[in-house]
């Protein structure tokens, strides 16, 4: 099977420990993921959804490694997702500390060709709908301008 990839990196003005509770917190993920909240105890092995406003599941994974304030990664699978796929696809969140800020370097792997698209589907709130590379950096700009300015818009 062809799998592919998808990086992103930016720096956000903030501390690691900020960042860290707004990735893993779903009070704070709401704010900027689309209105889901994210539910994890964040130990590796615990289960991880994303919860819609109604508590419906919109995806869900296994957290494979965390450490806090610097690194987390968990499998990541759409529950609308029709696709045949031999794994489950991956993401891995890289947080490091620059002078004022710190770099945030995502990377999704295990992507199927149709994960990505060349252009948005013109819907606005699906990250699987509008290829992971058009998802990804609308929900990590919304959460750079939530840290960086108490607004995600």
């Amino acid at each position: 099977m062809n799998e592919s990839t998808f990086v992103y990196v930016t720096e956000i003005a903030t501390t690691p420990e900020k960042l860290w509770e707004a990735l893993t917190n779903g009070e704070f993920t709401e704010k900027y993921w689309f209105g889901r909240q994210v539910r994890s105890d964040w130990t590796e092995g615990a289960p991880v959804v994303f919860l819609l406003g109604e508590g419906a599941v919109a995806a869900q994974g296994v957290v494979l490694k965390s450490e806090p304030c610097r690194l987390l990664s968990y499998t990541f699978e759409w529950t609308e997702d029709k696709s045949t796929r031999e794994r489950a696809t991956k993401v891995t969140i890289e947080l490091q500390q620059m002078d004022e800020s710190v770099k945030l370097s995502l990377k999704h792997e295990h992507l199927l060709p149709t994960d990505l698209r060349e252009e948005p589907a013109g819907g606005h709130g699906s990250i699987g709908r509008d290829g992971l590379n058009h998802g990804w950096p609308i929900i990590l700009n919304g959460l750079k301008r939530l840290l960086e300015t108490g607004s995600a818009k």
